[in-house]
């Protein structure tokens, strides 16, 4: 059992970040959990990013006789905290370097020492889980009424990738979803309220797209018809091609390419028509 000590009055505990503070905040309530007595406020600073906000921060500590733990990447943000604290008789301690220190010997590499990494990675997770789940409720064109959710909207006759290059979009944190094009059908309304740099049209030649179709009509035992047939796709392919023309969506040519080489040639096109509204801004 541990010793019984007096009551003691309400002690400052200073958490220290050059980002959001967190991380260290959630490891110093681990470790009150084990003082249940304690009497603790705990003070967070995130964005301390310069060595005149890292002495502000422990001027007021020495003031208030708080305690000061931090989680700071940066070594010389760590090296004026140690000095400073040492000078003004504030009682620290590092919680990230200890670890950053030991792994540059295990790893045999420098860490980056960039603030709100780890805060960018969850928040990156988070993202990507989102655009799986949005790109699979928005496959062939589902759920059309939220289109303008997304960021980037596929569209295409049968067997163009639209599906994959979708996923693969998602996987990589983009909103994308896919609008199949079907001869006498029209497409959603709400295609027309998107801004024509949202939408792109996938195309194939007439010869490639057959092999696809061709194997799909078997698998499923689908019987001869304009689906598999080489004259039905030519119309197919000219009348959706026309379609993004009028509109004004780009044309991409998925012939012969991987996922990832029209999922590149994509994005290119989405940064490039960014970058030019905002030099016309």
């Amino acid at each position: 059992m541990g010793a019984d000590f007096p009551p003691s009055p309400v002690r400052s505990l200073f958490v220290v970040s050059d980002a959001t503070g967190e991380t260290g905040e959630r490891v110093l309530r681990s470790a009150l959990v084990q003082f249940p007595a304690s009497d603790c406020r705990i003070v967070r600073y995130g964005g301390v990013r310069s060595p005149e906000r890292v002495r502000e921060v422990v001027k007021e500590a020495q003031h208030q006789r708080a305690t000061v733990l931090h989680t700071l990447v940066s070594h010389e943000l760590r090296s004026v905290m140690l000095d400073e604290c040492r000078r003004r008789g504030v009682d620290a301690m590092d919680l990230m370097g200890p670890v950053l220190d030991r792994l540059t010997v295990a790893l045999e590499r420098e860490p980056r020492e960039q603030p709100g990494l780890y805060a960018q990675l969850q928040e990156a997770r988070v993202r990507t889980i989102e655009a799986v789940d949005f790109a699979f409720r928005h496959d062939d064109g589902q759920h059309a009424r939220d289109l303008d959710r997304a960021e980037i909207v596929l569209v295409g006759v049968s067997r163009t990738m639209k599906t994959p290059l979708c996923l693969y979009l998602a996987h990589r944190g983009w909103f994308a979803a896919n609008v199949p094009i079907v001869p006498g059908l029209p497409m959603p309304a709400i295609l027309d309220a998107l801004p024509s740099d949202r939408v792109y049209g996938l195309t194939m030649r007439p010869a490639r797209l057959l092999e696809y179709r061709r194997t799909r009509a078997q698998y499923l035992h689908l019987p001869a018809t304009e689906y598999a047939d080489l004259p039905g796709i030519r119309a197919e392919l000219h009348a959706a091609e026309e379609l993004c023309r009028v509109r004004g969506w780009h044309l991409v040519d998925v012939t012969g390419k991987s996922v990832e080489e029209v999922a590149r040639e994509v994005l290119d096109l989405l940064r490039l028509q960014s970058r030019d509204r905002g030099q016309e801004g």
